[in-house]
């Protein structure tokens, strides 16, 4: 199963709304129109950003599902162990809009909440975060012209699909200020990840979702890992970044975690092949549960460390050690 690689820009959807067919595969830049329209209810749009630094975790998320915007933000403290999380609902998604391109802006005004989230720029201002105390702040992202990302077309059906852009490993620096410190992110230890879908989703649904950024064996090595969700497509979302060139991993992974215990150890591999074999190790359960009439989820985001191997295109091994990324097991009826 090795998918069919994109190289000039196409629109997700024909005319009526419906997948188009040239659309299906994976792109190593974001060369997907995502002109998503009607099917209301199933329409589901997020940019998702997450900055991590030896020092602390930032993630700011705007999400339209139709029905309902959410807006979400948290920060995790790795030396304290301290986290707070706060989101927003907002009914219909009024005055919240979704662009159809990965590099076009997104600004969120709503009760004091102020977002901003632009191609290199990254600002956040959410009053009462904690201690009834404000959140700010401020990111610039290097995106370098060589730099490769994960982009890929998930077919299920000509009226289900999903086009998503995963770019690990972007170097970043900023600020965050919250009642319980300030973090200075430095660019030569400091990354960037951003998740940008947009789709036509089934009602239920379940995935596995992993990434990790940071510098291993000489490389700057950045790790997208998916799961679940993709399964019968004939795509996945895995791809591993080394450097600045993205090299696809087709096969699907097997996730090896305890339901039970979720901070336990976690394998992820690839079951034919040496291309990804790694342990997550957590340290820290990010548990998030949503119950709003037909919105239903439960995720379980494990903040933690990755160790093992990978390998490139050509088969040359590449040690993982310590990068710090998430790992998690999402359940949803949206």
């Amino acid at each position: 199963m090795r998918g069919r690689e994109l190289t000039k820009v196409v629109k997700l959807c024909d005319g009526n709304g419906e997948l188009n067919s040239n659309s299906i595969g994976w792109a190593r830049h974001p060369i997907v129109y995502c002109n998503v329209q009607g099917s209301f209810l199933r329409k589901k749009k997020w940019n998702y950003w997450c900055m991590t630094s030896p020092d602390a975790l930032f993630s700011i998320t705007v999400s339209h599902l139709d029905y309902v915007a959410v807006i979400f933000v948290y920060v995790f403290d790795l030396k304290t162990m301290k986290f707070n999380e706060q989101s927003v609902l907002i009914p219909f998604g009024r005055f919240v809009n979704m662009p159809d391109n990965v590099n076009d802006p997104i600004y969120v005004e709503h009760k004091g909440i102020r977002v901003s989230l632009q191609d290199t720029n990254i600002n956040v201002y959410w009053p009462n975060f904690y201690e009834s105390k404000p959140l700010q702040a401020q990111f610039s992202i290097k995106k370098e012209p060589e730099q490769e990302s994960l982009n890929v077309v998930i077919p299920w059906g000509k009226n289900q699909f999903q086009f998503t852009s995963k770019q690990v490993g972007l170097p970043v620096q900023g600020k965050v200020n919250w009642s319980q410190g300030e973090y200075v992110f430095n660019s030569n230890q400091s990354f960037a990840t951003l998740d940008f879908g947009r789709g036509k989703w089934p009602y239920r649904s379940t995935w596995n979702w992993g990434a990790a950024s940071g510098y291993s064996d000489n490389h700057k090595v950045g790790l997208n890992l998916g799961g679940q969700w993709t399964e019968g497509t004939g795509q996945t979302e895995n791809g591993i970044t080394i450097d600045h060139r993205l090299h696809k991993v087709h096969d699907e992974l097997d996730w090896i975690y305890d339901q039970q215990n979720y901070m336990k150890p976690w394998i992820i591999q690839t079951p034919n092949s040496h291309q990804v074999k790694l342990m997550f190790e957590p340290i820290f359960e990010r548990v998030s549960r949503t119950n709003a009439l037909i919105i239903q989820s439960e995720v379980h985001q494990m903040f933690g460390y990755y160790h093992g191997t990978i390998e490139t295109d050509l088969g040359h091994s590449i040690e993982v050690n310590k990068i710090f990324g998430w790992a998690e097991d999402h359940k949803a009826r949206w």
